[in-house]
């Protein structure tokens, strides 16, 4: 079985709780689909868990900005929490960020942070069969911080969700398991509030933190995914 895990975004203790349960369902194998750092107080002390575990790292668009030393194109509130994990991302760390691959293909089964346009950065809100590499049967994928599984005629698309900042309005952290062929969406309870004081101790104002109590993107978006219309 293996576990695929997403958009940690330096929320230790939803990666702790995540990777507890995973334990438990016996997962030989965990893949991260990018993103382990940006948005919260812990981004270091997540990829010393990931490292630690010999778990496999995508490149997502937050890693990107940490590793190249580029801020968000869209985001100036983005941009300055990148700009403040750097101060607490030692470099050893970021080594190891830059070492995260741009995509797996496992056979017919393709993980990608993004998507086949654009791997670090492609949204899929809305996803048809022509989303999904043309060799591929199943496509994971992250980014939008919604679970989701879809069945695109003879394939498959699955969005494990956010382990550090879920926005389908589902607080709690999530991710997917696959075995064989079944996959399984998976949601787990962690401390929020842990969260939120190491947030506050750090001097973030509330904003960046309240919608994780709802599940909601920071400013309180809830987004969804679909099947694109034919």
């Amino acid at each position: 079985m293996i576990a695929i895990i997403s958009d940690i975004h330096g929320n230790l203790p939803a990666l702790e709780a995540v990777l507890e349960r995973i334990d438990t369902l016996g997962c030989r194998r965990i893949i991260s689909l990018g993103d382990v750092v940006g948005y919260y107080a812990q981004p270091g002390e997540c990829i010393d868990l990931l490292r630690a575990r010999g778990i496999v790292n995508i490149l997502g668009n937050h890693d990107h900005y940490i590793v190249s030393g580029e801020g968000c194109p869209r985001s100036k509130l983005v941009s300055e929490i990148t700009d403040y994990q750097r101060t607490i991302i030692s470099p050893e760390q970021i080594s190891w960020l830059a070492t995260s691959m741009n995509f797996i293909a496992d056979g017919p089964i393709h993980f990608y942070h993004g998507g086949m346009q654009d791997p670090i950065d492609q949204y899929l809100y809305e996803i048809g069969p022509g989303d999904l590499p043309k060799d591929a049967s199943i496509l994971f994928a992250g980014h939008t911080h919604v679970q989701a599984l879809l069945e695109l005629g003879e394939k498959r698309f699955c969005n494990p969700g956010a382990v550090g900042q879920p926005r389908d309005g589902d607080p709690r952290a999530a991710f997917a398991t696959l075995s064989g062929d079944l996959i399984d969406l998976h949601r787990v309870d962690y401390d929020i509030d842990r969260t939120a004081f190491h947030m506050w101790q750090t001097g973030f104002p509330a904003k960046c933190y309240e919608n994780l109590y709802i599940g909601a993107q920071i400013g309180g978006r809830i987004d969804k995914i679909s099947v694109a219309a034919v």
